[in-house]
């Protein structure tokens, strides 16, 4: 005999789906505010609509699997999915979907700690705390299976045809309303966070198995003009946004450095995607945003091809990994690093890719390094939220700035100022990059190429960080700086000049050229290079490396 005070599932179910359609989503209710969608009470009766139909969802799902071993912790572990995603969506308005998954994914212990705020845990006990222990400590009557059985499917019926009632009832409201401002289906929490880990979880078996293609084993690399082998650095920046580096014409002087030195800027220069996630695989290979995202195999990439060109590659990561670009090639990583002046608490600033990297290339093979090397250093660069934490005491220089990973407690200003201290901190590790290869000169032609994976939000219209998808992401999230420096034995190997690449700072990149304009600059013919998307293709008088050229060309050891 049941309890008085028992209660049975169905309770337990639309109790639990109402509070999660309500207060778990509390983002898109200011979301919608913020649109003015509830300015009228048209706009109220639409949220109200749109709460009845989450709710309903989440009862028909939960009904499902409302059994006495099941029930409550399919409701607590949503409650926690809902109060997760909705407190990062409340604090950095950022939006859900399969990137921002993989971003989360792949989040490691450091940039997990940044995200810490005091205000998380109690965000996460006031939303999925209190109604979990509430459920936890409520009896729940459950009948017989097969009584327990019908009820089940008759209540999962029940919130179904609430939902799809709520959707007719405001149906051109909200459809203008999705189709209009699309974030919105990002935000219905946590309907947004089931759905991107469904699409990952279901990926290979909508793609098929992704088998790795050989690409570019016809590479080489022609003889130097000059009788020295080239040394290229392409560094790998982290949130970079183009427009506060004030050599593109930013109002502070966030890159002192790098404008007394001879360098060339785009300044319009475009991501693949807006996380590095998405976006480094996809600038490393010759597909470009559209083939990428569309591919049905995977494709060996830039670092492959140079390797295949009889090239040393090495990878120097100071960030959380290079996304498998660089499985196939060698690669170091300062996480171990213990420098007192450079590192703490396991992190280091950008200045440690530098230390040691003599030896680093010496012990990479010797006969691979007489042909030349490829180094890339992939930066911590300003990787938010905690700004403040990338750069050191003396390239403070803008204040106050913000010492928060919560960044809405700070003003703008603040947030704004610690990133720009960042920007001054990658102006000093890119020119010392540059002093150090201009000192390499002897033995080597030496060349640099900095471009951003991706951009940041910074607050402008309450968006902070990156990660929206791309269609939706602000430009701040998408336009990335681009530099480059040539020393003058590089210019005579490859034809470019820096003042001939100043001249079209303007020119739109992206990510799309950034695998053929390498190719290029280096001077490696094979079949995977496309002379038409090669960015410096213009001021490359006549080495171009264009197929039509190839046969004439020497290889050099060819995989």
């Amino acid at each position: 005999m049941k309890s008085a005070r028992t209660v049975r599932p169905a309770w337990v179910v639309a109790g639990a789906s109402g509070w999660i359609a309500t207060v778990a989503n509390i983002p898109l209710w200011r979301a919608m505010d913020s649109l003015e969608l509830l300015a009228t009470p048209a706009g109220w009766s639409l949220a109200a609509a749109l709460a009845l139909m989450m709710a309903g969802c989440l009862a028909a799902v939960m009904s499902l699997l409302a059994w006495r071993a099941t029930l409550k912790p399919v409701v607590i572990v949503l409650l926690a999915i809902a109060a997760v995603g909705g407190y990062f969506m409340f604090a950095y308005n950022i939006v859900i979907d399969s990137a921002m998954l993989v971003n989360v994914l792949e989040t490691d212990a450091h940039e997990a700690a940044d995200l810490w705020s005091v205000w998380m845990p109690v965000s996460i006990a006031l939303v999925a705390g209190v109604p979990a222990w509430m459920i936890w400590v409520t009896p729940v009557h459950h009948a017989p299976w097969t009584r327990q059985l019908a009820r089940n499917l008759s209540a999962a019926v029940a919130f179904l045809v609430l939902a799809v009632v709520a959707v007719m009832l405001a149906f051109q409201p909200l459809a203008s309303s999705m189709r209009n401002h699309k974030q919105l289906r990002y935000m219905m929490n946590p309907m947004n966070s089931l759905y991107a880990a469904g699409l990952l979880a279901t990926s290979p078996l909508r793609r098929g198995p992704m088998k790795l293609a050989a690409l570019g084993t016809d590479a080489a690399i022609a003889p130097s003009p000059t009788g020295k082998p080239p040394l290229m650095v392409l560094v790998l920046g982290e949130t970079g946004r183009s427009g506060n580096f004030s050599i593109n014409g930013y109002s502070r002087n966030t890159t002192p450095e790098l404008q007394a030195l001879n360098v060339a800027s785009s300044t319009n220069a475009w991501s693949c995607g807006t996380s590095t996630a998405a976006s480094v695989p996809c600038m490393f290979s010759h597909l470009g945003q559209k083939g990428f995202q569309s591919r049905t195999q995977d494709n060996e990439n830039l670092l492959d091809v140079l390797r295949h060109a009889g090239l040393a590659v090495l990878w120097i990561d100071n960030q959380a990994g290079c996304k498998g670009v660089c499985d196939r090639v060698a690669s170091a990583s300062t996480s171990a690093a213990a420098d007192p002046q450079l590192c703490d608490k396991g992190e280091c600033f950008d200045g440690i890719l530098l230390e040691g990297i003599d030896a680093r290339i010496a012990a990479l093979p010797a006969e691979a390094r007489a042909r030349g090397v490829v180094l890339v250093l992939h930066q911590m660069g300003s990787h938010g939220p905690a700004y403040a934490r990338r750069s050191p005491a003396q390239f403070k220089r803008f204040q106050p700035e913000c010492r928060s990973s919560n960044l809405q407690e700070c003003s703008r200003e603040e947030v704004v100022n610690a990133y720009d201290n960042s920007i001054a901190y990658t102006d000093h590790f890119l020119a010392s990059t540059i002093h150090w290869l201009k000192g390499q000169g002897q033995r080597w032609d030496t060349a640099m190429v900095y471009v951003a994976d991706h951009g940041e939000s910074l607050g402008e219209n309450n968006l902070y960080l990156h990660g929206l998808p791309y269609a939706l992401a602000p430009d701040v999230q998408k336009r990335v700086p681009w530099i480059t420096w040539l020393s003058p034995g590089f210019e005579s190997r490859s034809g470019v000049t820096i003042d001939c690449v100043k001249k079209a700072r303007g020119d739109l990149v992206t990510h799309d050229n950034y695998f053929h304009s390498v190719l290029g600059l280096l001077d490696v013919t094979t079949s995977a290079y496309d002379s038409s998307l090669n960015a410096y293709r213009a001021c490359q008088r006549e080495t171009d490396p264009s197929m039509a050229q190839l046969a004439g060309r020497v290889a050099i050891a060819p995989h």
